[in-house]
């Protein structure tokens, strides 16, 4: 369901001319649904109802200053009871505009954020890997303990310590 969304949104402000203006709208959204738990409650509770979803993304993306695209969209979402989907339209998104710019994504979660230059030598590394530029995704996610999982189209890497731990524990088991 998300894909559909993200292609229609993608579509549009392709044709608008307004990727960058909505892919940094998006960006603005992802970070508000990480930091704020009202955010996230308003997208996700069932107990909100369709004009009251309407009125507050509205609200919403006026206080972010987000473009026109991306607020008739959120209010789209509104209406079809679908706020529940953003995060995953927002990676589809960056997906379908990373292959627009001839990039390959990177899904990278780790236990803290990075830093620019430590994303910066993650592109890097990644890029003579791969032999393509590379579009990362963040996401952060205390539970893996630290290191990194990469996840590229099918492929994962996962360096992540909570992993580390598990095959340890296996190995001690005989």
């Amino acid at each position: 369901m998300a894909g559909r969304y993200a292609i229609a949104l993608f579509e549009l402000a392709n044709e608008q001319k307004q990727l960058d203006a909505v892919g940094e709208s998006l960006a603005g959204l992802k970070q508000a649904l990480a930091e704020s738990e009202e955010f996230r409650e308003l997208t996700t509770s069932p107990l909100i109802g369709r004009e009251q979803a309407v009125q507050a993304v509205a609200a919403t993306a006026a206080a972010m200053g987000l473009d026109p695209i991306t607020t008739n969209f959120l209010g789209v979402l509104a209406k079809n009871h679908r706020l529940g989907q953003l995060g995953a339209v927002i990676r589809a998104f960056n997906q379908l505009a990373a292959r627009h710019r001839g990039e390959i994504t990177a899904e990278v979660t780790s236990a803290h954020p990075l830093d620019e230059g430590q994303v910066g030598a993650l592109r890097q590394n990644l890029r003579t890997r791969y032999g393509a530029d590379i579009a990362v995704d963040l996401n952060v996610d205390p539970a893996i303990l630290g290191g990194l999982v990469v996840k590229i189209g099918s492929r994962m890497i996962d360096g992540s310590i909570r992993t580390k731990l598990n095959s340890l524990a296996q190995a001690m088991k005989g």
